[in-house]
């Protein structure tokens, strides 16, 4: 007898429909086809376990499986409940007229209880979009799954349920979406807030600004003048998810395994903060079986680097080219993934190798030439690329010692949230342009036009500041963003004034 049964294999973030053939017929032998990798091969000792330790067995037949589309290589354990669903058919101990309205992936324990699995959105999602009637998941997973609607989720804990649900005799409990979180933006609750840092008023200025408009920056000071503290609040000024990043951002943490069972969606904007003895693999992705990296996990939310010029050279170069697309390829010998990497880049780091240029009150004991070397260790091309350069002095003692609360997280956030419609407006029918820190080439003149006196104003700052094409560019985004904070519509000389300011670090001027 020949039945199919249906899963799903993950590929970068999307998924594709797999559909597993069980024909069975007089023999002993056991077939499995279709590119399976070894942990789908051993799903035969796990289903023979399960089976039998739950009253059924696989019968002493010919047995061949087949996983089409035969030409893409099937890999992990979360087959075996599609396979094992696939031999009971064939050996009619369950009927048949459901199982082609339903997928059903998960990883079979020896004593027949369901074990979690990665991707479980993404499957969804694909089960959604094939028209299947609903889905069948690990109880853990299902109401990562119960957010996409039109589809019947349903989470179950053992192989006899799944049995007794195709036989009509045991229903199962369908697996509802939160009511939190669906539609609308929700913000959540952070740890850190703007209000317990004292002074360093214009750095706590030149975040607002980062973060109303997606930009990169980078923090330059020395020990203890609090640029860790400031990187750690910058999530917490955010504009909160919209349910399209939050479902991107959940699709993602999901395939990487770091969701964590029994959650349903991420509400809060990830902070990913790899350490400077990360490889290029953690950072970008990649292994046998290709998984996000660092950059991916911080999608829609902030990759800050602390210690910058300690990270190695080879590392921090392979962030260029996701800093500029967005999307981070990963290439093997038969495949090509793509994990969307749209992040925002925080860096911090000192001004020298002993930390104390251009500190106020202590000398720096860096050699001649030291300084400059240490901020090569920071190739051109990358430094280029952050938008906002700002150095951090350390807050004096009075300041220290007379206390009285800062600016609340939450009223700085309201000020990037009205920015953000400003330029959601202004970017309505482009996909991938949520903000000013993505405003296309095409674009730029027309968004960011200057005033004849702006026109002079910049030319003159990149003659004496020694600045490249695409710092001109960055300048006028961030000087965009910073009118927006302003509610004008119209660039002014303030606005690309202080837009210039944001680029006196860069190296023509910094170590000399």
């Amino acid at each position: 007898m020949l039945v199919k049964t249906f899963g799903s294999a993950v590929f970068g973030i999307k998924a594709m429909t797999v559909t597993v053939e069980v024909n069975m017929e007089q023999g002993i032998q056991f077939f499995m086809v279709g590119l399976p990798d070894n942990a789908v091969r051993e799903s035969h000792h796990r289903i023979e376990s399960a089976l039998r330790n739950n009253g059924y067995r696989i019968p002493g037949k010919k047995i061949i499986i087949n996983m089409a589309p035969a030409d893409i290589r099937k890999e992990g354990s979360s087959y075996d409940l599609t396979i094992a669903m696939g031999i009971l058919a064939a050996n009619e101990v369950i009927r048949v007229d459901k199982l082609e309205h339903y997928m059903m992936m998960g990883e079979l324990s020896l004593d027949g209880s369901l074990l979690p699995i990665k991707g479980a959105l993404s499957i969804a999602l694909e089960a959604q979009e094939k028209g299947f009637k609903g889905i069948l998941l690990p109880l853990q997973n299902a109401r990562e799954a119960a957010i996409v609607s039109g589809i019947e989720v349903y989470g179950v804990q053992n192989i006899r349920e799944v049995i007794g649900f195709f036989n009509d005799l045991s229903p199962l409990l369908r697996t509802l979406p939160d009511s939190e979180g669906e539609t609308d933006p929700v913000t959540p609750e952070y740890e850190y807030d703007f209000s317990d840092v004292r002074g360093q008023e214009n750095i706590k200025r030149a975040m607002e600004i980062a973060a109303a408009g997606g930009h990169n920056v980078i923090l330059i000071g020395p020990p203890g003048a609090g640029k860790t503290m400031l990187a750690k609040r910058l999530p917490s000024i955010l504009p909160p998810l919209s349910f399209r990043e939050a479902i991107e951002t959940t699709r993602i943490h999901s395939i990487a395994g770091k969701l964590g069972v029994n959650r349903s969606m991420i509400l809060k904007r990830p902070f990913r903060s790899p350490h400077h003895t990360v490889s290029n693999m953690a950072l970008v992705g990649g292994g046998s079986i290709p998984q996000p990296g660092e950059i991916s996990l911080a999608h829609n939310g902030v990759l800050f680097l602390d210690e910058l010029p300690e990270f190695k050279r080879s590392v921090l170069e392979v962030l260029r080219q996701p800093m500029e697309e967005r999307v981070v390829t990963i290439s093997r010998a038969r495949v090509a993934i793509e994990y969307p990497s749209s992040f925002m880049l925080v860096a911090a780091m000192n001004p020298c190798p002993c930390g104390y240029y251009n500190h106020p009150t202590r000398p720096c004991q860096c050699m001649g030439g030291e300084v400059q070397k240490y901020l090569n260790r920071i190739s051109g091309p990358l430094f280029d690329r952050i938008d906002i350069h700002i150095e951090v002095v350390p807050v004096d003692i009075n300041d220290l010692n007379r206390w009285r609360e800062g600016e609340h997280s939450e009223t700085i956030r309201n000020r990037v949230i009205i920015a953000r419609k400003i330029q959601e407006k202004r970017f309505e029918g482009m996909p991938g342009v949520y903000s000013n820190a993505h405003i296309p080439a095409r674009m730029l003149q027309k968004v960011c036009s200057l005033s004849d006196a702006g026109k002079m104003l910049l030319k003159t700052a990149m003659e004496k500041l020694g600045l490249s094409a695409r710092a001109y560019n960055r300048i006028l985004k961030v000087s965009r963003t910073i009118a927006d904070l302003g509610q004008a519509d119209q660039i002014g000389l303030e606005h690309l004034a202080e837009a210039i300011n944001y680029r006196s670090l860069d190296r023509a001027n910094w170590g000399k």
